[in-house]
């Protein structure tokens, strides 16, 4: 196949990265005013993409309240989208940086900052490589849409509104994964689990929804007891200088749960040796350290996305309410409703409740549809691999849209730096992600020239 994405593409490419990176995109609702719902660097970075598209031959909209934007570039009744965010995490104490994380450093073939792999880089990737497909002459059948949410690493709100607001596209990709592509993500069920409080100690370990907590910390009554149980258990711990003792453990995504160890329900099963509570008896005699939700619902799977998974991250014991934060990744073709109902049931006998606090519905596009059959032949086709197309317990934006899958940025083998400090890109392997997608929107999207 000939090759579309040119030299000056890829370096238009980067320097639209570079002013992509230097705006500090995160969640700043202190600051929030019109059109900025989300705080001024989120307000400004999708300000920076429009206008980048505007330059290169796109029509822009952009909310006026600033939820999200659109680029729009071709003709025909269908809509093509892709998908992406302009919003970042906090790139959080700089001096951890080798370099400044809101201005792009490129090193040894790589370009480093804040938002290269998530998911500004291949937003950008993206819209190059339709960039390299307009300067090679090539007539779209579809209105090719780039969607720009806001609010991505935190609730979706921005792309909610934009789902309110517009039409629906027919067909598309979310940027903001792995190669080669996802069709199966599952439900993720977010909630709290509350129940009475103790009189005879307290607690607080607040961690993220979607990670396994590697460390949970004690400084309490009964501390030898604890000490003991956890012993018996034969549960990792360190004493601490203050006195305490922490429990370790291995952290990873909620998705990936089995894999990890969580330092807060090895805590709380040692807890509920010491102390009677009926909710830490909820852990300590039926949760345990199960990942699965196999001990409380039975095995939950399906053969499009696997098992389900089960997180308990938080826990936090005062007087008056024992409080745990739960996160499950459901198969796709199970019944949320179903499932909610049975751990109502389950979690009873300990007096615990079941509160929503997040849902996202899950994703599944037929491994046999034109589109998955079109992007998989594309991507074996320029690289030779012949991985097989994925599901996962993540959720990108493909989910939020009608017959979408996540496909790339990220090729097999590149380390993962999304949310992490030093987050950089290989420049080789943004071109090759730019080849990938110009090709297949050449095939799902064009006229011959």
């Amino acid at each position: 196949m000939d090759k579309i994405v040119t030299e000056e593409q890829q370096q238009q490419a980067i320097e639209a990265l570079k002013r992509m990176v230097q705006h500090p995109s995160y969640l700043d609702q202190d600051h929030s005013a019109a059109g900025a719902p989300f705080g001024p660097g989120i307000a400004a970075a999708l300000d920076e993409i429009l206008a980048i598209c505007q330059e290169i031959g796109f029509k822009t909209y952009r909310d006026p309240a600033g939820n999200y934007g659109y680029a729009e570039i071709g003709e025909g009744d269908k809509i093509f989208g892709i998908i992406g965010h302009v919003d970042v995490v906090p790139a959080g104490d700089a001096s951890d940086w080798d370099s400044d994380p809101y201005q792009a450093n490129i090193k040894d073939g790589y370009i480093y900052g804040r938002g290269t792999q998530d998911d500004k880089g291949p937003s950008i990737a993206a819209i190059f490589a339709v960039k390299a497909l307009m300067d090679a002459g090539y007539q779209f059948n579809h209105r090719i849409r780039f969607i720009f949410g806001t609010d991505e690493e935190n609730l979706w709100r921005g792309i909610a509104v934009y789902n309110q607001k517009e039409a629906p596209i027919d067909l598309g990709i979310a940027p903001d994964a792995e190669f080669p592509l996802i069709y199966a993500e599952k439900g993720l069920e977010e909630g709290y689990l509350t129940g009475p409080g103790s009189s005879e100690f307290t607690l607080e370990m607040q961690n993220p929804f979607n990670a396994v907590p590697a460390k949970a910390s004690y400084n309490g009554p009964k501390l030898a007891e604890v000490k003991d149980a956890l012993t018996k258990y034969h549960f990792d711990f360190v004493d601490n200088a203050d006195g305490g003792i922490t429990v370790t453990g291995k952290s990873v995504h909620a998705m990936n749960a089995p894999e990890g160890t969580n330092a807060v329900l090895r805590l709380a099963m040692a807890l509920d040796e010491v102390f009677p509570s009926k909710p830490l008896d909820f852990i300590g005699k039926l949760f345990k350290e199960d990942a699965t939700g196999e001990n409380v619902l039975g095995k939950v799977a399906d053969e499009q996305s696997g098992q389900l998974t089960a997180n308990i991250s938080t826990l936090t014991v005062s007087p008056q309410e024992t409080k745990m934060q739960l996160d499950m990744r459901i198969p796709v073709t199970i019944d949320r409703d179903e499932l909610l109902a049975q751990l109502r049931t389950a979690i009873a006998p300990y007096e615990l409740a079941y509160e929503t606090f997040d849902y996202l519905a899950p994703l599944y596009v037929p491994t046999d549809s034109e589109l998955v059959k079109t992007l998989m032949s594309t991507y074996e086709e320029i690289t030779g691999d012949q991985t097989q197309p994925q599901i996962s317990g993540g959720a990108t934006y493909a989910r939020t849209m009608n017959n979408c899958v996540a496909y790339g940025a990220m090729l097999p083998g590149v380390p993962d730096f999304m949310h992490q400090v030093n987050e950089n890109w290989e420049l080789a392997k943004m071109f090759e992600a730019m080849d990938i997608y110009a090709e297949a929107i050449k095939r799902l999207c064009t006229t011959t020239k």
